[in-house]
């Protein structure tokens, strides 16, 4: 095959600007499909250039200026920073707002606090604690319980005791030995027959054991007295006492119990 003459490379600039051959913007890949981004003139001319049918395709040479496609997956960060710090702002805020207002409520009866009515306030305040502890050490707790039951009752009744029985109807006894002395008839030591009729009372003598195995019921109302200084409650009660004391004997250097003593010594 015969080789190709060299070409000088300033006729092939020549024949590029000239559109002798297909221009290198006609081989860049097209925006919209079957739509040509050149002129008219140089779009036919690219067309009718029989070197340009014979030419093989040429990739597009890639740009350095095309940005590459960001991945999805950078676009979802989740950032909590900002949110946070706007929330927790909002909040002392409000808080802030909160606080102003009650100060500004309150500080009318601040301004008639003087150093006698605070006296007056602690004085009521720990030694209402105090006599109030005093007094639940002393208390009782009385009340009324109810019983209802039963009680079970099983023992041995031992009966040993003069006693006397009346018949409930007639009692024939045979062979009795009788002794009858009359004006006319004396008869010693006969047998004979006797009927004793109902009613007629006998003295007897009761000597012998009675098992008793039953219930009884038992109804009745319990009444209680329990005074909490003799329970498990004394020591916490007199506990809270010496908590309180400290304080009310500030306010309160002479103050009494219940009984009328010291209890700032």
């Amino acid at each position: 095959m015969p080789e190709e003459p060299k070409s000088d490379p300033a006729k092939k600039m020549r024949i590029l600007l000239s559109g002798g051959k297909t221009s290198p913007v006609a081989r860049l890949p097209k925006k919209n499909s079957g739509v040509s981004s050149l002129p008219p003139k140089q779009a036919e001319e690219t067309k009718e250039t029989p070197s340009s049918k014979k030419s093989p395709p040429q990739p597009a040479p890639e740009l350095a200026s095309q940005p590459q496609a960001v991945p999805a997956s950078k676009g979802l960060k989740l950032n909590f920073g900002p949110a946070f710090w706007t929330i927790a702002s909002i909040t002392s805020m409000i808080v802030n707002i909160i606080l102003v207002v009650v100060l500004l409520v309150s500080l009318p009866n601040l301004k008639k606090l003087d150093a006698s009515n605070l006296l007056v306030l602690g004085n009521q305040l720990f030694g209402g604690l105090y006599i109030n502890f005093e007094k639940m050490d002393r208390a009782h707790i009385k009340s009324s319980i109810p019983v209802e039951t039963t009680i079970p009752v099983k023992f041995d009744l031992q009966l040993n005791q003069q006693t006397n029985v009346v018949l409930s109807q007639d009692v024939r006894i045979d062979n009795a030995v009788v002794t009858v002395k009359t004006g006319g008839l004396n008869i010693t030591n006969a047998l004979t027959t006797i009927v004793l009729p109902q009613g007629t009372t006998l003295p007897i003598v009761l000597n012998l054991t009675v098992p008793v195995d039953t219930t009884v019921p038992v109804v009745m109302s319990a009444n209680v007295d329990i005074p909490l200084d003799q329970t498990e409650l004394h020591e916490p009660f007199v506990g809270l006492q010496e908590v309180v004391k400290p304080f009310y004997c500030m306010f309160n250097p002479s103050a009494v119990n219940l009984d009328g003593q010291q209890i700032c010594n």
